[in-house]
């Protein structure tokens, strides 16, 4: 006989149980928040905060979850009323807990008015972003104003617009979108003196949901969650103390949330040491057939690289608290079994992330007259990855918007070191203008490439380690 499904209905089973649940009332909630991309990270992640600020009592936080094109996940949360469950690892154990701050969905490329509506509601206090890097078009600008416009027309006040996305500055580039798109030059104004774009920083690691995981759902709720997630017990969220309600400020800080006056201490640590070391990992381990950042990082060679690219070529040029504190952290969240992280999830859009995550640090590393080895190695292995195979032949999909070109141009020069770096190391969208002719940097991509081809991805980084780590 079929489980019954998780929904408002059946949450009651979970009385009792080992799960956690929501304790307040989620009967005729009206959304605070507006949030547009109904992402997996969204799911555990900002929706879990919003979801601590309900269970203090606090209704103002309640979820309107805007999927921009994909139906599936706003369809299946409508028919689970909005319920779904986390399943939450760390070195201290495994929980799960079921969300229900997700009060209503929406799909943006379905019904926009709807979407509109809801910005331009009186309760809706806050519109949140998790749209990836690419998504910040003017599209996106023109939605987020058609709402503000309703809202000023109805005489009220503006919002809090906060980016989610891993972009640097995402707030004030967001502010830009939107002041642009705006066109008039007193809805600008209105724009600028109503609404707060604080900058923010967000970090927990969420892989993508799986078959798996709903198998694990089902048996430990005894309930059939088509939504079921899993993340770390980690999270960080740093936000830039700038809102249109200055009290939001110490709310937040009050479940956690980080609200300082400059976020970009925090914002460049997470991108070049967490997300350049996940970029780094995820092209050796497509490379090498392994699964996830966890088999990657517990193989002891690629655990001594990524904890080398961090220390001596990142950190050195970062100005976050305790960095010594955060790399070690990272080393341990990266070998959490529970999450199964996929390589190629991660790898996913590398044409677009990478530029934010390798070239900053190779460059102050190389103006400061140090040695960039590590990340020179990571750029070579991005090159090998390129080829869309691992080292026992077997193929994979290049998840990017430059897939094609991408491969195709390393399929014909396989085996050329030079020419690969000379064809693919020179794309001015990926890698800048400047270090590509920088003649410290592609001598060395050129010469770890080779010895990628010649002796394989695990030979070249014992050889890495050997060669840059400090004495």
């Amino acid at each position: 006989m079929a489980q019954p499904f998780l929904n408002q209905t059946t949450l009651a089973s979970l009385v009792g149980t080992a799960a956690r649940i929501p304790s307040y009332p989620r009967k005729n909630l009206a959304p605070g928040v507006v949030h547009l991309g109904l992402g997996a990270f969204h799911r555990a992640h900002q929706a879990m905060v919003f979801e601590a600020l309900l269970q203090r009592g606090d209704p103002r936080w309640a979820v309107l979850g805007v999927a921009m094109r994909s139906t599936q996940v706003a369809e299946t949360l409508d028919a689970q009323d909005g319920l779904y469950s986390v399943q939450v690892a760390s070195a201290q154990g495994t929980y799960w807990q079921v969300v229900g701050s997700i009060w209503q969905t929406r799909v943006a490329a379905r019904e926009p008015e709807q979407v509109v509506a809801a910005i331009a509601a009186p309760s809706t206090r806050w519109v949140t972003l998790t749209v990836t890097e690419k998504g910040y078009v003017a599209e996106l600008a023109a939605l987020i104003v058609q709402g503000l416009v309703a809202r000023r027309t109805d005489g009220l006040s503006g919002l809090t617009i906060a980016s989610c996305d891993n972009l640097s500055g995402n707030g004030d580039l967001l502010k830009a979108l939107c002041v642009r798109a705006a066109g008039d030059a007193a809805l600008q104004r209105w724009i600028v003196s109503q609404c707060a774009f604080p900058n923010s920083m967000v970090d927990r690691i969420v892989p993508a949901a799986t078959a798996q995981r709903r198998d694990e759902a089902a048996q430990a709720l005894r309930l059939t969650d088509d939504a079921a997630l899993a993340t770390e017990g980690f999270w960080e969220w740093v936000l830039e103390d700038h809102f249109a309600d200055a009290a939001d400020a110490d709310t937040l800080r009050s479940v956690g949330v980080t609200v300082v006056s400059a976020v970009k201490p925090f914002e460049e640590a997470k991108l070049r040491m967490l997300n350049g070391s996940h970029s780094a990992m995820a092209c050796m381990g497509a490379v090498l057939g392994l699964p996830t950042i966890c088999d990657c990082i517990t193989q002891p060679d690629i655990h001594q690289f990524v904890h080398d690219l961090m220390t001596l070529e990142i950190m050195p040029h970062l100005s976050r608290p305790d960095l010594a504190t955060y790399r070690d952290a990272l080393l341990a969240r990266f070998a959490n079994p529970a999450l199964k992280h996929s390589v190629h999830q991660i790898a996913t859009d590398n044409s677009q992330k990478i530029p934010q995550r390798w070239p900053p640090s190779a460059l102050a590393q190389l103006d400061s007259g140090g040695s960039a080895e590590h990340l020179a190695f990571a750029a070579a292995v991005w090159l090998r990855y390129c080829l869309g195979e691992d080292e026992r032949g077997n193929s994979y999909a290049l998840s990017d918007p430059l897939a094609e070109v991408l491969q195709a141009t390393a399929k014909q020069h396989r085996g050329d070191a030079p020419a690969t770096v000379k064809a693919l190391l020179g794309t001015g969208s990926i890698w800048g203008n400047v270090l590509p002719r920088d003649a410290r940097w592609t001598p060395r991509v050129t010469y770890w490439l080779g010895q990628i081809q010649s002796c394989g991805v695990l030979q070249a980084i014992k050889d890495v380690n050997r060669n840059a780590s400090p004495s």
